[in-house]
């Protein structure tokens, strides 16, 4: 086997790492010899000026790597990760409704990533959150409307890549109508081809039409369109589908396909990470990202030679291996070309994030309609707190609470998860809820309360001990209002619990 298959087997592999520098040895001199990029995750990250740094010394060993990055805003960041974003996610984007809103709020991010040497972003999600049981997309997506969220992917799109930030459209074919995390089990989609065609492929087919330099696959398992191999392993979705021209019915998409993290167990448990990889790329896959489990020399090494060994037996064709290869060498090029094209832009809008997540607020009074008057003495804050997916990870505050103490201060409150709550009972839980806000007001924050009972046990029974409770909605807000005041933020990012508690004390700024 010749040099030239296995330095294109290098090139395919984005792996992830750990530390906050370069790893000794491996990384730069693997980027040297032919890897093309990595990917870079919070435990990589201290500050914008600590990953610059980074960047640059993975540029230093090849100028066209590409970086890439889970940077969502809302929920999922990781530029952010300990503070919670400075911008809000789809959902509240979605809300807002202004696709040129979007399209500044992606633009902002891009101006940050670019600044940062980050030449991809896994972004925007394009599923429709079609099931409201979803686990892992929910406040990911900007809804459950295809057009609607057609129309904000490709102003995101529009936006990000204006900066020299490729965009990465996620998770094809669409993992909206999922009640199964990929990162846990292989999720199943029993929906007809029309119904695909109608409403999982709309924002794709129209990310593609806009440019989208980059798409992700999705670990699912679509029947109607391949019984046997998740969307990332099928060739029929990402060669037949997705590459094949609008005139055989495909989206016709010409850019880098890179695969979501391969050491998922959707793939992982059935497949393994070399053989996963392998298949992959002969699906039509260009780039493997490797990224919730860091990696080292010798994983790499090993599915480099997988890769090798896949073309020597005949599993991957080695004219596939080399086309993928050029396609992510070519996005490389793209990325330090506009690296080093000044963009022309409106100057930084540091504040468009929050402008955008005001807008995304929806105040609503149960009962009889009275307007609820603003918080003035400081409340007490009780967090129902369900597990998080593994997309967004544990390390992201999130609630109202700081904000609130903010500009109420002696805002105090406690978190109350699924484990206490089923223990205690509803009942006993608003019993301690109650015993510990005293003679303050309470405020109730939930996420996504309408996927969990013993939330929504739990708060019932606040409800009718304390009528007056203020309700917090910070997930998708399916479940009817309730409360004296319900105050749907449409995510969980920083600048969505400072608009909710702006709202909530009544200096909310238009």
């Amino acid at each position: 086997m010749t040099d030239a298959v296995s330095r294109d087997a290098l090139a395919v592999l984005h792996p992830a790492f750990t530390g906050t520098d370069a790893p000794p040895g491996w990384l730069l001199r693997l980027l040297e010899e032919g890897m093309t990029g990595v990917g870079v995750f919070a435990r990589n990250i201290v500050d914008d000026g600590q990953l610059a740094a980074l960047t640059g010394r993975l540029r230093a060993a090849r100028p066209e790597a590409l970086v890439a990055i889970d940077e969502e805003g809302g929920d999922v960041t990781r530029l952010e990760v300990h503070a919670g974003s400075s911008f809000p996610g789809n959902h509240a984007l979605g809300a807002a409704n202004d696709a040129e809103l979007t399209r500044a709020v992606a633009t902002e991010t891009g101006r940050r990533l670019a600044a940062c040497g980050v030449t991809v972003n896994w972004a925007p999600c394009a599923d429709v959150n079609s099931d409201p049981d979803n686990p892992v997309i929910g406040v990911r997506s900007f809804g459950d409307d295809p057009r609607l969220v057609a129309r904000h992917t490709v102003a995101y799109v529009d936006g990000l890549q204006s900066t020299g930030v490729a965009a990465c459209v996620k998770h094809f074919p669409g993992h909206g109508n999922t009640s199964v995390d990929s990162h846990l089990a292989l999720p199943r989609i029993d929906v007809d081809p029309d119904t695909l065609r109608a409403r999982e492929l709309v924002p794709f087919r129209a990310a593609v039409a806009a440019g989208a330099r980059c798409v992700m696959s999705a670990h699912i398992l679509l029947p109607a369109l391949d019984p046997e191999r998740p969307g990332t392993l099928s060739r029929t979705v990402l060669t037949g589908l997705l590459r094949a021209p609008a005139a055989e019915g495909g989206l016709g998409f010409d850019g880098v396909v890179y695969t979501d993290g391969m050491e998922m167990r959707a793939v992982a448990d059935t497949y393994g990470l070399a053989r996963g990889s392998a298949l992959a790329i002969a699906a039509g896959a260009d780039a493997v990202c490797v990224g919730g489990t860091p990696s080292d020399e010798a994983q790499v090494l090993h599915l480099r030679d997988a890769l090798v060994a896949a073309v020597r037996g005949g599993e991957l064709p080695e004219e596939r291996l080399h086309d993928a290869a050029e396609r992510v060498r070519a996005l490389g090029r793209w990325a330090a070309r506009a690296r080093d094209t000044p963009q022309a832009h409106a100057g930084p809008s540091p504040e468009i994030g929050l402008v955008a997540a005001r807008r995304a607020l929806r105040l609503t009074v149960p009962g009889d309609g009275r307007p609820h008057p603003p918080l003035t003495a400081p409340p007490y804050v009780a967090a129902f707190t369900p597990v998080a997916n593994i997309a967004v990870g544990r390390r992201t505050p999130w609630g109202v609470a700081a904000e609130l103490d903010r500009l109420l201060p002696g805002t105090s409150g406690g978190e109350h998860a699924q484990d206490e709550a089923e223990e205690r009972g509803a009942e006993a839980t608003a019993a301690a809820i109650l015993r510990a806000a005293g003679d303050r007001p309470v405020v109730a924050v939930v996420r996504d309360e309408h996927r969990h009972p013993w939330m929504a046990a739990s708060l019932r029974a606040l409800l009718a001990a304390r009528p007056d409770t203020v309700v917090v909605e910070m997930g998708v807000p399916h479940a009817p209002p309730a409360g004296a005041l319900h105050v749907a933020t449409h995510g969980a990012a920083r600048v969505c619990a400072q608009a909710a508690a702006e709202a909530l004390t009544g200096s909310l700024h238009e």
